[in-house]
């Protein structure tokens, strides 16, 4: 695995051993996501929730993104966040927490404008996550949501609208937007 473009390209990243704590977004989706949402990452307050390797929140800060903070409650995903953040040099710009995702967002007092969110594909959690980050995600702010095929998620959800699905073989990314913010 490795960050694609922008000031740490060709970085490679360490991820968590083993699949059953963390499961990468494949390079397909991850340019295909980055491709969607380019002209959208410079400046802006990025969150990775449920951040594995932090891969996302990575490729997002070499592309311009003002800061990102790392969310993800297993010691094994902090852990090599940690270390990737360092060896892309992003330390200054980066915060990262170990906490599940609802303490997060429950005590969460920041606004961000991208959010990954890629939970665990049968965990259950799609609908509560997003009704979560509705409360911190900016006036314009997305939140792309990589799941499985199989899964249906909501049209509209606490006054977010799906704006976009970008279908990746067995993987979906579900992109929304607060009311009618779409393109």
């Amino acid at each position: 695995m490795r960050v694609i473009t922008g000031t740490a390209r060709g970085r490679r990243l360490v991820t968590v051993p083993g699949n059953d704590i963390a499961r990468p977004t494949s390079e397909k989706v991850k340019e295909g996501l980055f491709s969607s949402i380019q002209f959208d990452i410079e400046g802006r307050k990025v969150l990775d929730l449920f951040a594995g390797c932090g891969q996302l929140g990575i490729e997002a800060l070499s592309r311009g993104a003002l800061s990102c903070t790392f969310v993800d409650a297993a010691d094994a995903s902090v852990k090599v966040i940690k270390q990737n953040v360092l060896s892309c040099g992003f330390e200054d710009c980066s915060k990262i927490l170990k906490s599940d995702f609802s303490s997060f967002l429950l005590r969460c007092n920041e606004k961000f404008d991208i959010v990954f969110l890629d939970p665990p594909y049968k965990s259950g959690v799609y609908e509560k996550a997003i009704e979560g980050i509705a409360n911190i995600l900016s006036n314009y702010g997305k939140i792309l949501c990589e799941h499985s095929s199989e899964l249906c998620l909501p049209e509209n959800i606490s006054g977010l609208k799906a704006v976009k699905n970008l279908t990746y073989g067995n993987t979906v990314v579900t992109v929304y937007q607060k009311g009618d913010n779409g393109q």
